[in-house]
């Protein structure tokens, strides 16, 4: 029941963050993460961690020692500045793993089925269009690499919901216009090629 609700206020705080209900944090984690990507950019992973952790040890070591100082000019006893979160307790439990192995195994065990689907063309239309995703990603990949591609998936994640929110009756009338000349598209492809009929067809 705990891991449950834990999960459900994980999720509603990453959806307010996505349609920035609260500016200030939405802005602090979008910054932080592009940040974060551009940096890597420029430096391997391994120096981004480790000046990302001199950074933090810099901030609590000097803020320890401040703490201190201050303790003893006037002879007071608050004890260790982080012993809050030191006693909090942040190991998970037996039942939080198994839930979310569980999770990957279902998702593994999912792709693994779609993928021999696709490659051994079970279905004819879905594998040619398996076949044209890949040779468009060849052309995605001669132009960006992936750290480009995760940027622009985390400028899309905090923009295209809010966009979306705003004008989603505009949105929706094109999406599906554009699902009905695919689908056109599609139907048309299915009747000349020879076996390309779905099985419930």
């Amino acid at each position: 029941v705990v891991a449950g609700t834990m999960a459900s206020v994980g999720s509603g705080v990453s959806i307010d963050l996505l349609y920035w209900r609260n500016v200030k944090q939405s802005g602090a984690v979008f910054s932080s993460v592009l940040l974060l990507l551009f940096s890597l950019t420029q430096f391997s992973v391994v120096s981004v961690g480790a000046y990302l952790a001199l950074a933090a040890l810099s901030a609590t070591i000097s803020f320890r020692i401040y703490k201190s100082v201050l303790q003893a000019v006037q002879k007071t006893d608050e004890g260790h500045p982080f012993k809050a979160y030191l006693e909090m307790e942040i190991a998970l439990s037996q039942d939080q793993i198994s839930k979310y192995a569980d999770k990957v195994l279902l998702y593994t065990n999912t792709c693994m089925k779609e993928l021999r689907r696709l490659f051994l063309v079970q279905d004819l239309v879905d594998s040619l269009k398996f076949a044209v995703l890949m040779w468009l990603l060849t052309y995605v990949g001669a132009l960006f690499n992936g750290l480009t591609l995760l940027i622009l998936a985390v400028v899309s994640m905090f923009t295209m919901p809010v966009v979306y929110e705003k004008h989603q009756a505009q949105i929706d009338q094109y999406v599906g216009l554009i699902r009905t000349q695919v689908n056109s598209v599609v139907g048309k492809i299915q009747a000349k090629i020879p076996g390309a009929k779905r099985k419930e067809e």
